[in-house]
This record gives structure tokens, sequence and C-alpha cells, in this order.
């Protein structure tokens, strides 16, 4: 009852997203139902043309019910070309709309809700489970309204004609509902089976096509098809597994239909031999009996059809009803300054998660400061300038900035504000000018100028024939790491945030050149408060303040000279980094 009730809630969600094509849908029913109407009739004129026509042999009697016949296909004929356009137009709209709605919802995740799912199984549910459900509705609406019409019409028709023949519908449409529940019970959760291994498929795919260039450089491209064959194998089993249970419908139904027409068959001709029926008449019913069955046939596809698109429009809906972690503040203040408190902070990614990644973090930047963190591989350095632009939300004590609580701010307002350069920052497709514009739309070539020799990435740009116009590629391969995060930078800087995070974003540039680029945001955005995470302490000996992270907390504070003296840690990474140097 419960999963009935659970499946009825689905398809009234479902057809919301049919809002903006109502018309088209309902123009597709009507189509449907009249065909139907159209094609029953025909049955009725051959008998007619069987039992009164050939008997009297009047010519006209048989051209003008041959006529009629011919005309109600034509009329079914022209219905069917109509439901075909309209049924696609509702069909692609409403996958559409869903696909819409869908994006829409994971724009508005935060990166905790990102760890929800895997970026394959979100691929997986914005094409394959969407199609999945497009086709169903593209595919399924013609016999979800053909099935029943004709199956009640010509089931009222039948009975119309011989009461006593019907009878044997008593005992074929129970057998045929009993193997349709059978064969749906195993079907249901081998669906969900085989939406789960096509997840695993594409993970397989999406990281392999993504690290293509560690894969051929380390000769790895045999046992990463090895490792492909094996996924693509188990769901190629999954899914035979799963036909293997749907294909049971149709020798199910064509047993009990030839079980059925040979009973009637058997009777009729009885009932003709008694005299108490004409040819004709048989002959009509068992047109009917055909579209009955016909029509069970349909309605049973139909049901292996919502079967799996149920199961699709689960998934669907888990990303659907997925609450927002991080939700939108009111807005009632602007950030000016860029001062950042931290006020007895700590965060965990999983509220269940029994230790905490950052404890008891409590730090003042002061606007326009230049500030230096710095700690070992997993101290969590990423994780604490995350908190800033609430990309992740504290889980105890309070952020700030310019005094006001982060979440006081709405989250555009907050982002704008802050500008953050990743250590894998991302370019995307297209012009370097457009994916400078990310930082500002409106952005002047002198913007760009500025931006970039600030950047050091006039330095480069000034060797590419086409400038700003120079083609990046997907990701951005037609530039090296160096220059990526160059433009990275220049980019972050075109916001002319408050706030400006650089997360280990100079690696791949040579220290001569993080040298210049240090020096030129000092000098050009004197205002604006500058976080550096970086494991080199010469590019942020110079900072204001220095914090050292050790396993999540506060080590020691201070200037480089502060630590020096005062932080063992701070020593030891210094003295170790000269050692290396001097070597």
């Amino acid at each position: 009852m419960k999963t009935a009730l659970g499946r009825n809630i689905l398809l009234k969600r479902l057809a919301a997203y049919f809002h903006n094509y109502r018309r088209e849908l309902a123009g597709s029913v009507l189509c449907v139902a009249m065909e139907a109407v159209f094609e029953l009739v025909i049955p009725i004129l051959m008998a007619d043309i069987i039992d009164i026509g050939i008997p009297n042999r009047d010519k006209s009697y048989v051209l003008e019910k041959g006529a009629a016949m011919a005309g109600c296909a034509l009329v079914a004929l022209a219905l069917g070309v109509l439901y075909a356009h309209l049924s696609a137009r509702a069909g692609q709209g409403f996958g559409a709309e869903l696909r819409k709605a869908e994006y829409r919802k994971l724009q508005g995740f935060s990166f905790s809700n990102m760890d929800h799912f895997s970026v394959p199984s979100l691929i997986t549910r914005l094409t394959n489970d969407i199609t999945i459900l497009q086709h169903a509705a593209c595919a399924g609406l013609r016999p979800m309204v053909r099935g029943p019409v004709m199956m009640v019409m010509a089931l009222a028709m039948s009975i119309t004609m011989s009461p006593q023949l019907a009878l044997v519908f008593l005992v074929a449409m129970p057998v045929l509902a009993a193997c349709l529940v059978l064969i749906l019970r195993k079907l249901g959760p081998m669906y969900a089976g085989m939406q789960k291994a096509l997840d695993e498929v594409n993970a397989i795919v999406e990281e392999n096509l993504r690290a293509i260039r560690t894969v051929k450089a380390y000769v790895k491209g045999d046992s990463e098809y090895q490792k492909f064959s094996e996924g693509n194998e188990a769901y190629r089993q999954t899914a035979e597994r799963s036909f293997h249970y749907a294909v049971l419908n149709l020798p199910c139904f064509q047993a009990v239909m030839y079980a059925t027409i040979l009973c009637i068959l058997w009777l009729g001709g009885n009932y003709i031999h008694q005299g108490t029926m004409k040819v004709g008449v048989l002959t009509g019913f068992l047109s009917y009996v055909l579209q009955i069955l016909n029509s069970l046939m349909m309605i049973s596809n139909v049901f292996l059809l919502l079967s799996r698109s149920i199961t699709s429009a689960q998934r669907i809906f888990e990303v659907l009803d997925e609450s927002a972690a991080i939700q939108d503040g009111p807005g009632s203040y602007t950030v000016h300054h860029g001062e950042i408190d931290f006020e007895d902070v700590s965060f965990k990614y999983q509220e269940n998660a029994e230790e905490y990644v950052l404890s008891h973090i409590s730090l003042h930047f002061g606007a326009g400061q230049t500030i230096g963190i710095i700690g070992g591989t997993g101290s969590a350095k990423s994780s604490l300038v995350q908190l800033i632009p609430r990309l992740y939300d504290v889980s105890g004590g309070a952020l700030k900035i310019d005094g006001h609580n982060v979440r006081e701010y709405s989250l555009v307002h907050l982002r704008d504000a802050v500008g953050m350069v990743l250590q894998n920052n991302n370019l995307f497709s297209g012009t370097i000018r457009e994916n400078l514009k990310w930082g500002d739309e409106n952005a002047t070539d002198a913007d760009l100028d500025w931006a970039c020799r600030i950047a050091c990435a006039d330095e480069f740009l000034s060797r590419m024939p086409e400038g700003y116009d120079t083609d990046l590629g997907q990701g951005g391969v037609n530039v090296s790491g160096g220059q990526k995060q160059r433009l990275c930078i220049a980019r972050a800087i075109l916001k002319q945030p408050c706030v400006l995070i650089f997360d280990d974003s100079t690696s791949a540039v040579d220290t001569a050149t993080e040298a210049r680029i240090r020096h030129r945001l000092a000098s050009e955005l004197k205002d604006t408060t500058k976080i550096f995470i970086t494991q080199r302490i010469r590019s942020i000996a110079d900072a204001d303040q220095i914090v050292v992270l050790d396993n999540g907390t506060i080590h020691a504070v201070g200037t480089h000279d502060e630590l020096m003296k005062g932080s063992e840690i701070y020593r030891d990474i210094y003295e170790f980094q000269q050692k290396g140097v001097l070597e």
C-alpha cells in the first residue's frame, strides 16, 4: 500500500514538469483515444459486410461499408500522425524542464552536498535517467492511453456480440495479471542495480578521460581498458538479468492469447454448428479478442516501462529533494573592508563524524593585511579558508567578516567579495577573454591588461598571436600549468574583491615570477586582505601575520621573526627548505 502510494506521489510530481506542455499532452491523449475509437468501429463494419453484404450480394452495401472502413482507417492514421507530433513536443519539453530543474538544484549545492553524490552518478542522473523518463513520456503515452481505451471498448463490444464467448476473458485476464505482478516484483530491484552499475561504468570513463595524460605517461592503457571491461561486463550482466525477466512478459501473453483464441474458436464453431451464431459475428468477435489481448500486452509493457521509469525518477528526486546544506543569508550587510575574525571555530565535513577537521580556531585578520598560512599535509589549511566564502559552514563557533557573521550576508554578495584561486583551479572551454571575464563580465581590455600585468600573465599573452582571443581548449589544455595558474589569478583580481585567497595557487610558477606577483599584489591591492596558503616560507616571509597549523589546530601565530624564535615547527620547515636551497 505504501509502495503504491509512493509511486502515485512520484507520478504526480513528475506530472508537474508537463506544466508548460499541458496542451500538447492533452492533445496527445485525445488523439490516441479518438484513434482507438475509429479502429474499434472497423470490426463492426467488417462483420456487417460478411453477414449482410456478401450473403445478399449487395455490392452497394459492401462498397458503402468498405468506404466507411477506409474512412475510419484514414482518420485513425491522421490522428496517429498528429499524436506523434504532439507527444514528441510534450516528451522533449518534459525532459528539458526536468533536466533544467536538476541542473539548477546542482548549482545550489554546497561542497558538503556534492560529497553525498559521486560526479559520475550525478551525470548519469542528469542524462541517462532523464532520457529514460523522456522515452517513457514519448513512447509510453500511446499505449498508456490506447491500451485501457481499446480494452474497455473492445470488451464492451465483444460482450454485446456474444456474452457467452466473452466469459473466456474471466479466466484469461486474471492469469495475465498474475504473470505481470510476478515479473514486476523481480524487475524493480534489478533496474535499480542496473543504474548503479551504469554509475560505475561512467565513473571509470570519467576518471580515465580526466587523467588521460597520466595514463599515457605510465603506459597504463591496457590496465585501464581491463578495468573498464570489468565494469562494462558487470553492467552487461546486470542488464541481461533484468531483461531476461522483462522478456518473459511476451511469451506469457502469447501463450494465454493463443489458448484464448483456441477456446473461442472451439466454442464459436460449436455455436455456428448449432445455428446460434453467424460466421461474421465470430469473425468480428475474434477481431475484438485480438484487440483486447493486444491492449493487455500494451498495458503490461506500460507497467514494465513505468517500473524502470520509477527507478530513474527516484534517483532524480534524490537530487531534487537534497536539502542545501548552506542556506542563503538575509543579505542585511555588505562587505566593505575585509576584516576577518575566527571566534572559536570548529569544523567537520559530516555532522556524524567523530573527529573535527578544525578545532577551536581563534584568529583576527586585519583589513588589507597579508596573511600567510603554513602547515604540514593534512593540517586543514584549505578547509580553513573555504569557510570564509561559505563553501562549507562552520560546525561550531562563529566566523565574521567586518564584524558580521558570514551567515548574515547573501551568498552572492559574500562570494563576490571573496576571491579564491585554488591550486587546481579550472579554466573553461572558450577564449582567454571569456575566461577572464568570469571575474567581471563588463571588464574592458584595459581592465584585462591591468589584471594580467599584476598576475604576470602579460608575459606570455604578448607572445600569443591572437592575445585574449586565443582559444584555450577544453579545460585550458592549450596552456601550461603555470600559465593556467596566472590566468586564474588574473580572473580573481578582476573581481576586485575585499578578500583574496591563494590556496597554493603559485605552485606551478617559478620563484622569481611568484615574487613579482606578490610585489604587484602588495602595491596594486593595498586595501585587499590577501591570504596565502603555501608550502614555501620564502613566499610568506614578509607577511603581516603567519599562521602555523598543526593537525587542525593553531600551533603558532606571528611574523616571520617571531615564529623563528617561538615556533619549533616553523623553524624546522624553514631550516629544511634552506638546506634544500643550499644543497
